[in-house]
């Protein structure tokens, strides 16, 4: 079985009250915001398929500063969505994003080019993509990078709406 190296730097202070330790991290606020993710991916169905229903979902400071599903067949994904929505600096944001972001070229650009070209540095992710052409490349050349990267966050509760459309693309 092949390991994925994951990095995260936290930076919620040990003190803050809306959090709570979960698998060692401070996951409450964290939890909530990839869940918003997996609600406004459903709206991309079912002009998205044969494409995967993602979201993804911007944030700084607890505050969402956009969000984005994936688009008709041929259109934007949701990173892409998200990240066109937002014009400001991307210090200090995260993104959660419900699936792994692509790392190959098909009828888009690769998202994982768009994320590094952002600038961003925290991306957490609610699950490996299992198409071959993806399948940790995606999540491997943004920790290459030097983006903290956290995969399996809320990742049954994703996993659960998003498998039957996996791998249909």
């Amino acid at each position: 079985m092949r390991q994925l190296i994951v990095r995260w730097a936290t930076t919620l202070p040990l003190s803050d009250p809306t959090v709570v330790n979960y698998k060692n991290e401070r996951l409450l606020m964290h939890e909530q915001f990839m869940l918003r993710a997996l609600h406004i991916s459903k709206n991309a169905l079912p002009s998205c398929t044969p494409n995967p229903p993602v979201g993804c979902v911007l944030v700084r400071n607890g505050e969402i500063l956009s969000e984005g599903f994936t688009q008709a067949i041929g259109g934007n994904h949701a990173e892409v969505e998200a990240f066109n929505a937002y014009s400001g600096s991307f210090d200090d944001v995260t993104a959660y994003i419900t699936l792994e972001p692509c790392s190959f070229t098909g009828r888009t650009p690769a998202c994982t080019s768009m994320i590094l070209k952002s600038g961003i540095k925290r991306v957490e992710v609610a699950m490996l993509d299992p198409d071959p052409r993806n399948s940790g490349k995606g999540i491997q050349i943004l920790i290459q990078a030097g983006i903290n990267v956290r995969v399996g966050l809320c990742d049954s509760d994703v996993a659960k709406f998003l498998t039957p459309y996996l791998g249909k693309s």
